[in-house]
């Protein structure tokens, strides 16, 4: 499988409302009342699964909800090598990919956590978290796991393949172009089937065909692949 760079400047932001729950019903209409209710339930969500089971979309599309109504959020993923000190201003806290976490992550996680749910001016604030694993199977300091194990649990599933060419479909449909039944062939077979890598694979060619021209088919494919 060849590995490719993909330009997501053409990509939309993950929202509750373009992701394609399929078998994860339960956990979007969760997020979606959690999102949009001041008064949500004061215990922490944690979502865990396979990856590209849609945690990451899930969390970056409440995190922009959240914004959207004014709501300071806090962020950490294994990518954030030196995390900062609690915000007080920030309403909820987000952990993702915490199953990565080095010790370091791990003490401002813990930091988070416990200045989110027990806070010193009285002001209630929520915590959203996924990782790879059920807590229990979390390989974390044990304060930390069993404080992401203490409230809603959802695991979530891997789209089919039928599900996938379905938000495949939807999604080429909402650009306004045609994929082909054989282009998705294709894409299914030869590159990852991470849903949100074979999202911006479209945007990707999605670009190249306005950029010369051309209608999406396997030759375009290939001749953007030779380009990059």
């Amino acid at each position: 499988m060849k590995q490719i760079a993909l330009d997501i400047g053409l990509a939309p932001g993950p929202t509750l409302t373009n992701f394609f729950a399929g078998p994860n019903q339960a956990t979007l209409q969760h997020l979606q009342l959690w999102v949009s209710n001041d008064k949500r339930s004061p215990v922490p969500t944690y979502l865990w699964g396979v990856g590209g089971s849609g945690k990451t979309h899930l969390l970056r599309a409440a995190q922009a909800s959240l914004r959207e109504q004014g709501c300071a959020v806090g962020w950490m993923d294994a990518s954030v090598a030196e995390p900062s000190g609690f915000d007080e201003s920030w309403r909820v806290v987000i952990l993702d990919d915490v199953h990565l976490f080095t010790a370091v992550q791990q003490q401002a996680a813990f930091n988070w956590f416990v200045n989110a749910t027990t806070p010193s001016d009285g002001q209630q604030r929520w915590v959203l978290a996924a990782g790879s694993v059920p807590p229990s199977d979390l390989v974390l300091r044990e304060d930390l796991r069993t404080r992401l194990g203490w409230g809603h649990i959802f695991q979530l599933q891997v789209l089919s393949e039928p599900e996938r060419r379905a938000v495949l479909r939807q999604q080429a449909d909402e650009r306004g172009v045609f994929l082909s039944d054989e282009v998705m062939d294709f894409m299914l077979h030869r590159f990852s089937r991470d849903l949100s890598s074979l999202i911006q694979l479209l945007d990707q060619l999605d670009g190249y065909a306005l950029q010369t021209q051309r209608a999406i088919t396997i030759p375009l494919l290939k001749a953007m692949l030779e380009t990059l």
